[in-house]
């Protein structure tokens, strides 16, 4: 259970969280109380590192800011559970497909015969069999009329499980996708994570991290709108698409203005090289008015990468990553820190 405090502690929680929700404009509503009440309770150390770091930084938590920290710390998508599920879909369905193929060939095979029998009795001339010929040969049709019926009745419901494995492939895939800016989004950037922490690190390379975030990138949408806002997120997408090529890497959206690269078995060196290569990119990147094609505005970011280390888990993986990013910014912004 996530909230185990008892009657007195909870009301002790309450008191410190309301306190919390009134210094800052985000509204009361239920995502802005358990962010607070998370905090004040001390269940979740991600969340009260960022908390800790923004009020050292004087930040001030408008609504945005906190339905961020809410889907970075407290509300992430459960990919491994989707993953299972479709996993098991699948293998029932193959199963099903099996077993549509294999009656389908007896039931081939058991009209072959009928045809073998009709013809020989077609050819026995006794008048002792003659009625019972007549009915045999009426059985033998409506069997074999059957027999087709059911081979055709197969043939269409292995037709449509195959579609239907289509579509979960597809669905499946869309699932972790942002639709966007076309990277992964949470949920699929949490399923590469947990994998690349759970696999062995070699001798030379332990895998690494880059967390990415756009810089003043409230101030775009305050002074463009949400639609140039979107425009800069599709853009950047575009740009980590086109430049994070390797098959074993990955690019995600994190949430709201913030990607990350997940990258099994690379060195700090190739992280921070590929993180550099992102933000000269996104540094070209020209955003321009429809229409008039006029330049509205350039945009950077800044970036922090650290590699994994023995006892990790995906938290202070994030954590230190997140560290990294927060000295680029503190640091002057439009650069990359490694941990």
């Amino acid at each position: 259970m996530r909230y185990e405090q008892n009657k007195d502690r909870s009301a002790e929680v309450l008191r410190l969280t309301l306190a919390q929700m009134g210094k800052h404009p985000a509204a009361f509503n239920p995502i802005t109380f358990t962010v607070w009440y998370e905090h004040a309770a001390g269940i979740n150390p991600r969340l009260n590192a960022m908390l800790q770091r923004l009020e050292a930084e004087q930040a001030v938590l408008d609504d945005e800011m906190v339905l961020r920290l809410y889907n970075q710390c407290i509300a992430p998508a459960d990919g491994a559970a989707l993953e299972r599920i479709s996993s098991d879909m699948q293998r029932l369905m193959a199963g099903v497909v099996q077993t549509a193929t294999n009656t389908g060939q007896h039931a081939g095979a058991f009209g072959d015969q009928l045809d073998s029998l009709t013809a020989t009795l077609a050819g026995t001339d006794s008048p002792q069999l003659a009625p019972q010929l007549q009915d045999v040969l009426s059985g033998v049709m409506k069997m074999r009329g059957s027999v087709d019926v059911l081979q055709q009745e197969f043939k269409a419901s292995k037709d449509e499980i195959n579609r239907l494995r289509l579509d979960l492939d597809r669905a499946r895939s869309e699932a972790f996708v942002d639709p966007l800016t076309g990277v992964l989004n949470r949920r699929g950037f949490d399923q590469k994570l947990q994998r690349m922490v759970a696999q062995p690190a070699s001798a030379d390379s332990q895998g690494c991290l880059v967390m990415l975030d756009i810089d003043h990138f409230k101030n775009v949408n305050d002074t463009h709108g949400h639609l140039i806002g979107d425009k800069v997120l599709q853009a950047l997408g575009e740009v980590l698409r086109n430049t994070v090529t390797d098959p074993a890497h990955v690019a995600a959206r994190f949430g709201g203005e913030e990607f990350a690269i997940v990258m099994p078995e690379a060195t700090v060196v190739q992280a921070t090289a590929l993180a550099e290569a992102v933000r000269n990119r996104t540094r070209a990147m020209r955003i321009r008015q429809r229409g008039s094609n006029e330049v509205l505005l350039t945009v950077t970011l800044s970036g922090g990468v650290t590699a994994l280390k023995p006892g990790d888990d995906e938290q202070a993986l994030i954590a230190r990553a997140d560290a990294a990013l927060y000295r680029a910014k503190r640091s002057g912004r439009d650069r990359v820190t490694v941990e």
